[in-house]
């Protein structure tokens, strides 16, 4: 799965709707209204968003968005798998897309907002895998047991050398 293609999209798009309309459905059924933070699709048009999905022959595997609050620091939202699609390394390619993407930005920490109950565990296990670590409420979020806040800071792009200055490979 590791070639499928992500890109930016639409948020409007009916399959898209349809998928974040779980996504919220899912927030809503396990946590209690106050500590639900997933953004529904008008939320996702705002310019400091970004919003990614990631399809397969076309079909919509899965969501993430990453959320840039300064220069220095981004959120991952609105990350959500098909059903039909999880366990098969969807929410991996889309993780590491959004890191990459925040590091193309020079960005040097992600952070994110999870539940903390049973049926967020896969999500939080995702992104522990992925490097991210406890931390306390960031931005606007308030301190609750409901939320798992997590972040990973990032290590900056080395630069590329320039053609002139790599050493030339003689054939053997």
């Amino acid at each position: 799965m590791s070639d499928d293609p992500i890109a930016i999209e639409d948020p409007r798009r009916p399959d898209i709707r349809a998928l974040l309309e779980r996504h919220l459905a899912f927030a809503n059924l396990h946590s209690p209204p106050e500590d639900v933070y997933a953004l529904d699709v008008d939320a996702l048009l705002d310019p400091s968003i970004s919003f990614y999905a990631l399809r397969q022959d076309g079909q919509l595997l899965g969501v993430g968005a990453l959320r840039q609050f300064d220069a220095d620091h981004a959120e991952v939202k609105s990350m959500h798998v098909a059903a039909e699609a999880r366990g098969q390394g969807a929410g991996r390619i889309i993780v590491n897309h959004l890191l990459g993407i925040a590091r193309e930005r020079g960005l040097r920490r992600v952070s994110l907002e999870t539940g903390t109950m049973e049926a967020f565990a896969p999500a939080r296990a995702l992104y522990e895998s992925a490097g991210f670590v406890e931390c306390g409420p960031f931005g606007s979020y308030p301190p609750s047991p409901n939320s798992a806040f997590l972040t990973l800071a990032l290590e900056p792009l080395e630069p590329l050398e320039p053609l002139e200055r790599l050493e030339r490979l003689e054939p053997q």
